[in-house]
């Protein structure tokens, strides 16, 4: 009897994991489910098969029920072929029974696309029905008249579904309105002109289909302040003006150093001369000397010569102005 009842026990640790064996591979509650929400699926193709090929039967089974209640026609082949990929099927449901719910046209592949993209293909579907709005930073931009202008716009956008994948993003968007904003502020003749009408820099830029090659389409720009900032043509016309100004100084010193170094070199020349001069007249006494020794000068003649000398100098003298006078008196 105790063989046999030890016997029992194990028939029945084996009965019972061979039920929990049956039931994880059979999820009998699932099939039930989906019976009798109208999803057709057969236990060994579908649900054993699902496990063997290690898909969540849970995860394509529930959105299978959710899709064919909505009135969308799926079938488990194309949620596994998503699921094996990597994408989130749950999300590409949830997705398509929104757009058609919103009248949009949306189908699985596509959605399939966007999501294995790395898209959020129901928050992009959420978008595309319900706007959203997105605020460009503080852009600054200088009218024509020197003025500075700083502006902060609110972009309207809506997802476009046909250029979701490989489509530009938000920051795309952000920059080629900061760049249409500086643009517009740019080409007006005065900063007066963008204050009176914002709604300029709007139109200007909105024309450009600033949305081409983006996931986005852009519903409107609408300007939300506009601020007077710093005068920059004063600025850099002062800028201007002192760098001027220190080549002038420059010039003006480079001028000076050339007169100082040509004025040095007529001293040094005239202080030359001077040596020369006085040189000459030191040969003169030599000369008179020499003469008298060879007899080619009398005696009465240097008498006459020195008179001529002495009348030539007071004649100089009287010539000479009376302050010129004192001074070589003074001198």
């Amino acid at each position: 009897m105790e063989a046999l009842t030890g016997v029992s026990i194990l028939v029945i640790i084996v009965a019972f994991f061979v039920l929990i064996m049956v039931l994880y591979f059979v999820p009998i509650g699932l099939f039930i489910t989906a019976y009798f929400s109208g999803v057709k699926l057969k236990i060994f193709k579908d649900l054993i098969g699902m496990r063997l090929r290690k898909v969540s039967p849970q995860v394509i089974v529930r959105n299978l029920i959710a899709a064919t209640k909505a009135g969308i026609q799926l079938n488990t082949s194309l949620l596994e072929a998503h699921f094996l990929a990597g994408g989130n099927v749950t999300k590409v449901v949830n997705a398509l029974i929104s757009a058609n719910k919103a009248n949009l046209d949306l189908e699985f592949a596509k959605a399939a696309a966007i999501d294995l993209a790395g898209r959020d293909v129901l928050e992009a579907v959420k978008m595309s029905v319900n706007p959203k709005v997105i605020e460009t930073p503080l852009v600054s931009g200088v009218a024509k008249d020197g003025i500075q202008l700083k502006a902060m716009a609110r972009v309207t956008v809506r997802t476009n579904l046909e250029r979701l994948v490989g489509g530009a993003g938000e920051a795309t968007i952000l920059a080629r309105v900061g760049e249409g904003i500086v643009s517009t502020i740019g080409s007006s003749n005065s900063h007066k002109e963008v204050l009176e009408n914002p709604d300029k820099i709007s139109k200007v830029v909105l024309a450009k289909g600033l949305d081409a090659g983006t996931a986005y389409e852009i519903l409107s720009i609408d300007i939300a302040d506009v601020d007077v900032g710093s005068n920059i043509g004063a600025i850099l016309q002062t800028n201007q003006a002192e760098a001027d100004l220190k080549v002038a100084r420059a010039k003006a010193e480079e001028r000076r150093a050339a007169a100082v170094a040509l004025e040095q070199e007529m001293s040094a020349e005239v202080a030359r001369m001077r040596a020369k001069v006085v040189e000459a007249e030191a040969e003169i006494p030599r000369a008179i000397a020499d003469a008298f020794h060879k007899g080619n000068l009398g005696v009465m003649d240097y008498y006459n010569l020195r008179n001529i000398q002495s009348d030539t100098e007071m004649r100089n003298a009287i010539a000479k102005p009376e302050d010129k006078k004192n001074k070589d008196t003074n001198g």
